[in-house]
């Protein structure tokens, strides 16, 4: 073996173990991800043996799904993100992988080197390179990394929680159409009554023409709106089939949402806070390249062995010292983003559960006002069999027991809406664990 070739060899031990000793053999970035970069759960596990966690994908994994096991709401949430795309899972997987190659970069760099010499012959050498000083750029970019792995991973849980939330709200708009539908054809039903009653009437010289012919207008309104609500339903449950993996016309009824813990960190502040490191390992990077820093090469070859240490340094202008100042600035910037985004988040959340809570009561008053509606058509359906009342004033008393009926089944839904968009705010219409 050549003399070249033992001095590169022993520079290329020499740099690693210079490099071993200022680097961590497992950084935070390999330590809370899972091995095979293709397994199913997207949201990766954290290694054991008191390996260091990231707290975002912590988090992200131990959040729970408010939606009770069995329910129409499971359901519909269980078929739909069998048949997501999951786009957002590859963007993950691929930040896991950039992750695990900047884990390792803190190792020597080894390269060819072709070169054309005067006499016109090619000279072939290998080239390593180590870092030995970089002013912490080496840690800022697997810091990086891993904040796109978290970035990522909140994506993920923002796609899945938009989704179910997406396909609930469809399912939301299904059934107030069928309940509504069901409203307006008893409605139409019981009026077709009236009608026939008033036109007997008006056959027997009783009653005016004009009373039958308002009869027959609010008879064709009725019928108008049962058929819009048909439509309604129809066009929600087809947009809903059409991002299911299972048919889901089957499923009626509420419920099955529990209510959101007040635990889990909202989404869009998790964001901020993967954002918000993100934005410090960019400035760290950014720092670093301003200060200069100490490699060590070694290349050998074709031509003689060559080596030394190597100073890498931006130049120095009279806009450094701003350029510093700005990074500085911008990594205060990105910390108070989350603080701005947590307070917004929190208005949201209050503002959702006051409305909740008077949609609700709103509802509970409608139940009640139904309910009297309903003991006043009875009263002046006794009346008219009496011959105490006429035709009209039962049709204002009915009118009136309908519009109570649609009131309370608005204010229903809209709770139910109310109640599923703060449980979107807190991240936990999905499962963490098995997205």
């Amino acid at each position: 073996m050549g003399q070249g070739a033992q001095h590169a060899k022993c520079l290329i031990a020499a740099t690693v173990l210079l490099a071993g000793c200022g680097a961590e053999l497992t950084s935070p970035v390999t330590r809370f991800l899972s091995g095979d970069a293709t397994a199913t759960p997207a949201i990766p596990a954290e290694k054991p043996r008191g390996a260091e966690t990231s707290p975002i994908i912590a988090e992200l994994r131990s959040r729970h799904a408010v939606l009770a096991p069995g329910s129409p709401y499971a359901q519909v949430a269980q078929s739909v993100l069998a048949a997501d795309a999951r786009v957002a899972e590859a963007e993950l997987r691929a930040a896991r992988l950039r992750a695990e190659a900047a884990s390792r970069n803190w190792l020597p760099t080894i390269g060819p080197r072709v070169s054309l010499t005067s006499l016109g012959d090619l000279v072939a050498d290998l080239v390593v390179n180590q870092v030995l000083f970089d002013n912490g750029r080496k840690k800022a970019e697997r810091d990086l990394a891993k904040a796109d792995v978290e970035l990522a991973a909140v994506g993920l849980a923002e796609d899945g929680n938009t989704r179910v939330f997406e396909a609930l709200s469809l399912y939301l708009a299904a059934e107030e159409g069928r309940a509504t539908e069901r409203q307006y054809a008893q409605a139409a039903e019981d009026m077709t009554q009236f009608e026939w009653v008033m036109n007997e009437r008006v056959k027997g010289g009783v009653s005016d023409m004009s009373d039958l012919n308002v009869l027959r207008q609010k008879l064709a309104d009725l019928r108008a709106k049962r058929s819009a609500a048909r439509e309604k339903t129809e066009t929600a449950l087809a947009e809903l089939g059409a991002m299911s993996a299972t048919p889901l016309t089957g499923l009626s009824g509420l419920g099955g949402l529990a209510a959101a813990p007040d635990g889990p960190e909202p989404l869009a502040v998790l964001r901020a806070q993967a954002e918000r490191d993100r934005a410090l390992a960019e400035a760290r990077i950014a720092r670093a390249s301003h200060l200069p820093g100490l490699s060590a090469n070694v290349s050998g070859g074709n031509s003689p062995t060559n080596y030394g240490l190597q100073m890498d340094a931006q130049p120095f202008g009279l806009g450094t010292g701003a350029s510093l100042d700005a990074i500085e600035a911008g990594t205060e910037t990105a910390k108070r983003r989350v603080a701005e985004t947590r307070e917004a988040e929190e208005r949201k959340l209050q503002s959702q559960a006051r409305q909740l809570e008077a949609l609700r009561r709103q509802a509970a008053e409608a139940g009640a006002l139904t309910h009297q509606a309903k003991t006043n058509l009875d009263l002046f359906q006794r009346q008219y069999d009496g011959g105490q009342r006429q035709v009209m004033d039962v049709v204002g008393v009915y009118e009136t027991y309908a519009r109570a009926i649609e009131t309370e089944l608005s204010l229903t839904y809209r709770a139910a809406r109310a109640e599923l968009e703060i449980a979107r705010i807190r991240g936990v219409l999905a499962e963490g664990a098995l997205m």
